[in-house]
């Protein structure tokens, strides 16, 4: 079974800038299905030229998560399924102490322009990771901060 363990974090300012590695990756993700009674989501997503369908449980910190390759032209016509328009963002990796972070810097739509978001994915959930110090509030356990929440509902207050 596959398992995502990962911390989330706002981020406080550009310090992450300056280690940042290569350039961004270009993001488009839509959601043909959003956390329901079950927990789990169905997202497509356009990451440069790949393309992956990615199905995800519920949680915080650990959680099920099973991503496969598709075709890319397969990914724009399932985007078109989504009942919402697709988020947009740029992912950075941004190296710190032995761990590789993600910094997203959300595009699109307008009411996420502007959002910056970093995180860790861990051996395990009992990991303490150095945290860089252009990290703001830790966010993992709010679910308001998922990408599917964001796109549905725009950035929490």
């Amino acid at each position: 079974m596959g398992i995502e363990i990962e911390r989330k974090f706002l981020v406080a300012g550009d310090g992450w800038r300056a280690a940042a590695e290569g350039p961004a990756v270009p993001i488009r993700q839509g959601y043909l299905s959003a956390p329901g009674a079950g927990g789990a989501t169905i997202r497509i997503r356009r990451a440069g030229p790949a393309a992956f369908l990615t199905v995800k449980g519920p949680g915080g910190l650990v959680r099920a998560e099973f991503e496969y390759p598709i075709p890319p032209e397969d990914a724009e016509a399932m985007l078109a399924l989504c009942t919402t328009p697709p988020l947009a963002k740029a992912r950075w990796s941004v190296p710190h102490a032995g761990h590789l972070w993600t910094v997203d810097v959300f595009e699109a739509p307008a009411s996420l322009a502007g959002l910056v978001l970093a995180e860790v994915e861990m051996e395990s959930a009992d990991a303490d990771p150095p945290l860089p110090a252009w990290l703001g509030r830790e966010v993992t356990q709010d679910g308001r901060y998922a990408n599917a929440a964001l796109i549905r509902d725009g950035i929490p207050d």
